[in-house]
Protein backbone atom coordinates (compact mmCIF):
# COMPACT_ATOMS: atom_id res chain seq x y z
CA UNK A 1 0.00 0.00 0.00
CA UNK A 2 2.78 2.36 0.81
CA UNK A 3 4.42 1.73 -2.56
CA UNK A 4 1.21 2.61 -4.37
CA UNK A 5 0.85 5.96 -2.57
CA UNK A 6 4.48 6.82 -3.25
CA UNK A 7 4.03 6.16 -6.94
CA UNK A 8 0.85 8.22 -7.01
CA UNK A 9 2.50 11.17 -5.28
CA UNK A 10 5.35 11.24 -7.81
CA UNK A 11 3.02 11.44 -10.80
CA UNK A 12 0.84 14.45 -9.94
CA UNK A 13 3.65 16.47 -8.37
CA UNK A 14 5.68 16.26 -11.59
CA UNK A 15 2.73 17.58 -13.58
CA UNK A 16 2.24 20.36 -11.04
CA UNK A 17 5.92 21.25 -11.23
CA UNK A 18 5.71 21.49 -15.02
CA UNK A 19 2.67 23.75 -14.92
CA UNK A 20 4.32 25.92 -12.24
CA UNK A 21 7.41 26.19 -14.41
CA UNK A 22 5.29 27.16 -17.44
CA UNK A 23 3.50 29.84 -15.40
CA UNK A 24 6.82 31.19 -14.13
CA UNK A 25 8.17 31.34 -17.67
CA UNK A 26 5.09 33.24 -18.87
CA UNK A 27 5.29 35.65 -15.96
CA UNK A 28 8.96 36.29 -16.66
CA UNK A 29 8.16 36.86 -20.35
CA UNK A 30 5.39 39.33 -19.46
CA UNK A 31 7.67 41.19 -17.06
CA UNK A 32 10.38 41.41 -19.72
CA UNK A 33 7.86 42.80 -22.22
CA UNK A 34 6.65 45.34 -19.65
CA UNK A 35 10.23 46.40 -18.91
CA UNK A 36 10.95 46.79 -22.63
CA UNK A 37 7.79 48.85 -23.06
CA UNK A 38 8.78 51.08 -20.16
CA UNK A 39 12.27 51.50 -21.60
CA UNK A 40 10.82 52.52 -24.99
CA UNK A 41 8.47 54.95 -23.29
CA UNK A 42 11.31 56.47 -21.29
CA UNK A 43 13.46 56.76 -24.42
CA UNK A 44 10.67 58.52 -26.31
CA UNK A 45 10.09 60.90 -23.42
CA UNK A 46 13.80 61.70 -23.19
CA UNK A 47 14.10 62.26 -26.95
CA UNK A 48 11.03 64.54 -26.89
CA UNK A 49 12.37 66.55 -23.98
CA UNK A 50 15.94 66.83 -25.25
CA UNK A 51 14.90 67.68 -28.80
CA UNK A 52 12.62 70.44 -27.52
CA UNK A 53 15.43 71.83 -25.35
CA UNK A 54 17.90 71.64 -28.25
CA UNK A 55 15.37 73.29 -30.58
CA UNK A 56 14.97 76.19 -28.18
CA UNK A 57 18.75 76.61 -27.89
CA UNK A 58 19.16 76.52 -31.67
CA UNK A 59 16.34 79.08 -31.98
CA UNK A 60 18.22 81.38 -29.59
CA UNK A 61 21.37 80.88 -31.65
CA UNK A 62 19.43 81.83 -34.79
CA UNK A 63 18.26 85.09 -33.25
CA UNK A 64 21.85 85.88 -32.19
CA UNK A 65 23.09 85.27 -35.73
CA UNK A 66 20.29 87.49 -37.09
CA UNK A 67 21.41 90.33 -34.82
CA UNK A 68 25.00 89.88 -36.05
CA UNK A 69 23.71 90.02 -39.62
CA UNK A 70 21.85 93.24 -38.81
CA UNK A 71 25.00 94.79 -37.34
CA UNK A 72 26.98 93.80 -40.43
CA UNK A 73 24.33 95.35 -42.64
CA UNK A 74 24.51 98.60 -40.65
CA UNK A 75 28.29 98.64 -41.20
CA UNK A 76 27.73 98.34 -44.94
CA UNK A 77 28.92 94.74 -45.20
CA UNK A 78 26.06 93.28 -47.22
CA UNK A 79 27.66 90.00 -48.35
CA UNK A 80 28.61 88.78 -44.83
CA UNK A 81 25.17 89.97 -43.65
CA UNK A 82 23.48 87.78 -46.29
CA UNK A 83 25.56 84.78 -45.19
CA UNK A 84 24.61 85.42 -41.56
CA UNK A 85 20.93 85.64 -42.54
CA UNK A 86 21.15 82.36 -44.46
CA UNK A 87 22.79 80.67 -41.48
CA UNK A 88 20.09 82.11 -39.19
CA UNK A 89 17.34 80.81 -41.51
CA UNK A 90 18.78 77.30 -41.49
CA UNK A 91 19.28 77.34 -37.73
CA UNK A 92 15.73 78.59 -37.26
CA UNK A 93 14.34 75.78 -39.46
CA UNK A 94 16.36 73.22 -37.51
CA UNK A 95 15.15 74.68 -34.21
CA UNK A 96 11.52 74.57 -35.37
CA UNK A 97 11.95 70.97 -36.54
CA UNK A 98 13.46 69.89 -33.22
CA UNK A 99 10.86 71.74 -31.18
CA UNK A 100 7.87 70.60 -33.23
CA UNK A 101 8.82 66.96 -33.88
CA UNK A 102 8.06 64.05 -31.63
CA UNK A 103 10.43 61.18 -30.88
CA UNK A 104 8.91 58.84 -33.48
CA UNK A 105 9.40 61.36 -36.28
CA UNK A 106 12.97 62.21 -35.27
CA UNK A 107 14.01 58.58 -34.88
CA UNK A 108 12.32 57.71 -38.19
CA UNK A 109 14.13 60.54 -39.97
CA UNK A 110 17.46 59.44 -38.50
CA UNK A 111 16.82 55.86 -39.67
CA UNK A 112 15.87 57.07 -43.16
CA UNK A 113 19.01 59.18 -43.37
CA UNK A 114 21.08 56.18 -42.28
CA UNK A 115 19.54 54.09 -45.06
CA UNK A 116 20.11 56.77 -47.71
CA UNK A 117 23.61 57.77 -46.58
CA UNK A 118 25.25 54.80 -44.86
CA UNK A 119 28.77 56.10 -45.47
CA UNK A 120 27.93 59.39 -43.77
CA UNK A 121 26.69 57.47 -40.74
CA UNK A 122 29.83 55.32 -40.69
CA UNK A 123 32.06 58.38 -41.02
CA UNK A 124 30.12 60.16 -38.28
CA UNK A 125 30.43 57.13 -36.02
CA UNK A 126 34.16 56.93 -36.67
CA UNK A 127 34.56 60.64 -35.94
CA UNK A 128 32.59 60.31 -32.70
CA UNK A 129 34.67 57.29 -31.71
CA UNK A 130 37.89 59.16 -32.38
CA UNK A 131 36.72 62.17 -30.37
CA UNK A 132 35.58 59.93 -27.52
CA UNK A 133 38.95 58.15 -27.45
CA UNK A 134 40.81 61.45 -27.36
CA UNK A 135 38.58 62.71 -24.57
CA UNK A 136 39.04 59.52 -22.54
CA UNK A 137 42.79 59.58 -23.05
CA UNK A 138 43.07 63.21 -21.95
CA UNK A 139 40.80 62.77 -18.96
CA UNK A 140 42.53 59.56 -17.86
CA UNK A 141 45.89 61.35 -17.81
CA UNK A 142 44.45 64.09 -15.61
CA UNK A 143 42.75 61.57 -13.31
CA UNK A 144 45.99 59.60 -13.02
CA UNK A 145 47.99 62.69 -12.14
CA UNK A 146 45.41 63.84 -9.59
CA UNK A 147 45.04 60.41 -8.05
CA UNK A 148 48.72 59.54 -7.86
CA UNK A 149 50.03 62.87 -6.66
CA UNK A 150 53.50 61.67 -7.55
CA UNK A 151 53.20 58.25 -5.88
CA UNK A 152 51.18 55.42 -7.33
CA UNK A 153 50.44 52.24 -5.36
CA UNK A 154 53.45 52.69 -3.11
CA UNK A 155 55.88 53.00 -6.01
CA UNK A 156 58.07 56.10 -6.21
CA UNK A 157 57.26 58.74 -8.77
CA UNK A 158 59.00 58.58 -12.13
CA UNK A 159 62.25 60.57 -11.97
CA UNK A 160 63.18 60.54 -15.62
CA UNK A 161 61.30 61.20 -18.78
CA UNK A 162 62.17 59.14 -21.84
CA UNK A 163 61.85 60.77 -25.25
CA UNK A 164 63.17 59.75 -28.62
CA UNK A 165 65.46 61.76 -30.82
CA UNK A 166 64.87 62.11 -34.54
CA UNK A 167 66.93 58.97 -35.12
CA UNK A 168 64.70 56.98 -32.78
CA UNK A 169 67.32 56.57 -30.06
CA UNK A 170 65.86 56.90 -26.56
CA UNK A 171 67.14 59.85 -24.60
CA UNK A 172 66.47 60.27 -20.89
CA UNK A 173 66.20 63.58 -19.16
CA UNK A 174 65.39 64.37 -15.57
CA UNK A 175 61.78 65.02 -14.79
CA UNK A 176 60.99 68.57 -13.76
CA UNK A 177 61.06 68.98 -10.02
CA UNK A 178 62.01 71.41 -7.32
CA UNK A 179 65.29 73.18 -7.79
CA UNK A 180 68.04 72.15 -5.40
CA UNK A 181 68.80 74.84 -2.85
CA UNK A 182 72.29 76.39 -2.85
CA UNK A 183 74.71 74.91 -0.33
CA UNK A 184 74.73 76.57 3.03
CA UNK A 185 77.73 77.10 5.23
CA UNK A 186 81.09 78.75 4.82
CA UNK A 187 82.25 79.25 1.28
CA UNK A 188 85.96 79.52 0.41
CA UNK A 189 87.20 81.16 -2.73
Amino acid sequence: MQTYSDQMSDGPSTAQDASTTDRAKEQAKEQAQQAAGQARSTLRTQVDQRSTDAGQRVGGFASDVRSVGQQLREQGKDQPAKLADQAADRAERLGNYLTGSDADRILGDVEDFGRRQPWAVIAGGAALGFLASRFLKASSSRRYEQRSGGISNGLPARTTDVSRTASGIPMTRPAPGPATPPPTGPTTF
